[in-house]
This record gives structure tokens, sequence and C-alpha cells, in this order.
């Protein structure tokens, strides 16, 4: 398939919008903005304002062995009324600050983290991040059909990597006066946040249980997959990518309320718990137990409470998965 749309000059993509219904009340100001952030990422913040098309009835792979039709609306090319160009704006810099926030949050966690893995393996073998035995079977010894590698393989060519092209003192200190392997106390350093994890979820259930239970989380399978969705987090993050109202793919399972009461408002509500809201609330459970005083959940509950006001876009929070309500349980 041929690519068909042209180059357009910053007068021109502000032309279109204006053409499509977009208010500009600045001109000048409006093509700053697109020159310094771009048309392309702007229009993921627009995207949200643009008209929907009357209800389609559609079928997809489920649907058809069920029979059951979904209803999806098409977006339009023109804007819904009063759709200024600065309302795009105010949630791209709403956006840019969330990221910022969540960053903090994880950088904090993916640090307890290690300490927890570090101390919980290399209680079992200063090597154990190497040894088969000392892994999940699954993790560890069942082949893929397709590579013939194991997981394990898979996570030792990416922890190799990340130890050779490492340029900290402490690698090599330790090189120098060790030699390789380096101790799991020492290796964890220089892990990211999906090494971190992929590791974690290919801990043995007793090792998983061990480091959860601090957290409050009685399941270490279930926490694994909290390290999955955070981790997922933190790329989009990383990336600068649009997270507000992104669908989260890669979604965490929750315990029952039982266990953790606020857990409760996501259980039946399929879109709350593909929307980054539920992830905030993870990292703001984990900050809360290894450090309470940290002023992260009120900070972003501030944040969040100064969303843009779109109210004439019917946009708000529950476009991130807020539930109603939930200033007074945050």
């Amino acid at each position: 398939m041929s690519y068909h749309k042209p180059w357009k000059s910053y007068d021109d993509q502000l032309n279109q919008l204006i053409e499509r219904g977009m208010l500009v009340t600045d001109r000048e100001r409006a093509l700053d903005y697109l020159e310094r952030i771009g048309y392309y990422r702007l229009s993921g913040y627009w995207f949200a304002c643009r008209e929907r098309s009357g209800p389609l009835c559609l079928l997809d792979e489920h649907d058809r062995k069920t029979k059951r039709g979904r209803v999806e609306r098409i977006a339009l090319d023109s804007f819904r009324a009063g759709t200024t160009f600065q309302n795009a704006v105010d949630l791209y810099v709403f956006d840019k600050q969330l990221r910022l926030l969540v960053l903090d949050a994880l950088e904090r966690i993916e640090v307890a983290l290690r300490v927890d893995v570090s101390h919980t393996l290399g209680k079992l073998d200063r090597f154990a991040y190497l040894k088969p035995e000392l892994l999940h079977n699954e993790f560890s010894a069942k082949l893929d059909k397709d590579s013939g590698l194991t997981k394990h393989h898979n996570w030792l060519s990416k922890h190799a990597q990340l130890i050779g092209r490492s340029k900290e003192e402490f690698v090599r200190h330790n090189r120098a006066k060790y030699g390789l392997p380096l101790a799991i106390w020492v290796a964890c350093e220089v892990w990211d946040f999906g090494t971190l994890s992929t590791l974690f979820d290919g801990m043995r259930e007793a090792e998983q249980d061990m480091i959860a239970s601090q957290y409050g989380v009685s399941n270490g399978r279930t926490f694994a997959t909290w390290l999955r969705s955070l981790n997922y987090l933190r790329n989009i993050c990383a990336h600068h990518s649009r997270l507000w109202n992104r669908n989260i793919v890669d979604q965490p399972k929750l315990p029952s309320a039982t266990e953790l009461q606020w857990v409760a408002p996501f259980e039946a509500d399929a879109h709350a718990r593909a929307r980054c809201f539920l992830l905030l609330k993870i990292a703001s459970h984990l900050l809360r137990v290894f450090n309470p005083k940290s002023s992260w959940s009120e900070r972003m509950k501030a944040h969040l409470l100064a969303f843009p006001n779109l109210t004439h876009l019917e946009l708000n929070l529950a476009g991130m998965g807020a539930p109603t309500g939930w200033e007074a349980e945050w």
C-alpha cells in the first residue's frame, strides 16, 4: 500500500486544523507549539476531541464464535464544537507532568525491588540468578518450541549485555578484583526494570510469595503481573508516549478486595482495569509500604485534581479509569 499523505508546512498544518473545526485564538503561539512539539505528537491529544460516527456493529474473531456484536464509533476528521488548540496543549502538559511523577515513583520501586530480589536469592546462593535449580521450572527448564531455548537463556543473554556495556566503576572494580560472574547484590545494580521483573517472574513460588507478602499481596504470581505492568508503564513514560487515556495492554491481576480493599472498584470494571489509574494506585500502594513518609501520593493526587477543565468535550479523569469518588479512597 502506497503512502499518499503529503508534507505540509506548519501554516498548512494549522490551517487544516482550523478547517476541521478547531478554534485557534493565538495563531503565532499555536505555530510555535507545532514547531516545538510536532503535529503528530499533539494529534494524540486532540484525537479525543474529534467527532465520532454513529455506532457501528462489528464482529471480531471472538464475536464470530459467540455470535455477539460489539459497538464501535469511528473518529472523524472534524472536531467537537468548542475544541480549541489550547485544549490539546493543556492535555499534553498534564500528561507530561503525569509521566514525570510516574517515573519518580517507579525509580523508588525499582530500587527497593532490586534489594528484595537480590537479598532473597542471594541468601540461597550468591550466584542464584545463574542456577536453574534455584528458579522456577517453567523459566529455567522448559524449552521454547521455536528457539529451543529457555526463558532463562534469554534472560541471561540480556543480563550479559548489561554487564558487558556497563561503564560503572563498581562493575569494573568487581570484575578486576573478583572476576566474573558478579555476586547477585552487585549484578542487580545494572538491571533495568524489565530485567528485574522478568527474573522475579522466573523465581520459585516460595521466594515470590516471600517478597510479595511484604507488600500485602499473598500470591507472588499476582505480584509478578504487577511488576510486568509497571515495567510496561515505565516504557511508556521513558519513551515520552501518551499515557493519560492509554489502553494498558499488559494488565495486572488483582487480589480479592478482602485482601486489599482498594481493588474493589476495579474488580467488575473492565475499562478501569485497562487504564493507567489502576497502575497509579498500585504504585501508591507499594510506596506507602516501603516509604510511608513519601509525599508522592499527595503530589499525584494534587496533579490529578488539576486535570484540565474539558467538561465541554466530555473529557475527565474517567478516561484514565478513575472510579467515581476516587479522591476519598486515594
